[in-house]
């Protein structure tokens, strides 16, 4: 779900999977499909996060809907959705899922401590703690405004504790810092190797996920 240009895509389809890869934005596809040419295990599809149940099925369009043995999601992807709809989201993947099949996601939580360092310190204090709300934020991405929602670990764990099981989740950028500091670090990459080895040291703790940039949790299907 949601795979923009197709890294994540691309990467599964080479370990042998059968991959179907979608994104709502005909551009981001575009550039998918170009890349991937020749990857024969690899189809893409046009398609709305909120209609996921809309998944075709790529052999035979008049059979049943797809199953799958994963659904992926990278990047916060899932964090353009409101509670509502994406509660309504982990009740159609049920649907779209083998029997143990997984969903591991990439969320960004409410309280990531490098974000809330880096508004202090550039004087932004208005939007110190600007992810922890329960309403959306409005986030500019380029030259657009996408309504963007933040949960921590224990909220998914409660959409989804009917349907799924948490098998794990982990920080991801507790120590790492946001991409839109890369420009800071671009000349200090001793200091952005220190952090990466203690990123690597604390990448298990999974208490850290409500305080990093991102955390991944993975859930199978109960």
């Amino acid at each position: 779900m949601n795979c923009g240009t197709g890294e994540d895509a691309i990467w599964f389809a080479k370990k042998g999977n059968n991959v179907l890869a979608t994104d709502i934005s005909k551009k981001m596809l575009a550039v998918a499909q170009q890349k991937s040419k020749g990857i024969t295990n690899l189809k893409f599809q046009q398609l709305d996060i909120n209609n996921i149940e809309c998944i075709t099925n790529q052999e035979n369009l008049s059979d049943n809907p797809q199953k799958f043995d994963l659904i992926f999601s990278n990047f916060g992807g899932l964090n353009c959705l409101s509670k509502s709809q994406l509660k309504l989201y982990f009740d159609i993947a049920t649907k779209l899922l083998n029997k143990d099949g997984r969903i591991i996601c990439v969320f960004m939580p409410k309280n990531c401590l490098w974000e809330n360092k880096y508004l202090f310190l550039t004087g932004k204090w208005k939007l110190l703690f600007r992810r922890n709300t329960k309403k959306s934020v409005d986030v500019q991405i380029t030259n657009s405004i996408v309504k963007t929602w933040y949960y921590n670990p224990n909220e998914i764990l409660e959409l989804t504790k009917n349907k799924f099981k948490l098998e794990h989740q982990n920080p991801i950028g507790f120590f790492i810092p946001p991409s839109y500091l890369e420009p800071f670090f671009k000349n200090k990459i001793w200091m952005l190797n220190c952090l990466n080895w203690m990123e690597k040291k604390v990448n298990q703790l999974s208490f850290l996920s409500k305080y990093s940039d991102h955390y991944i949790i993975r859930l199978q299907l109960k």
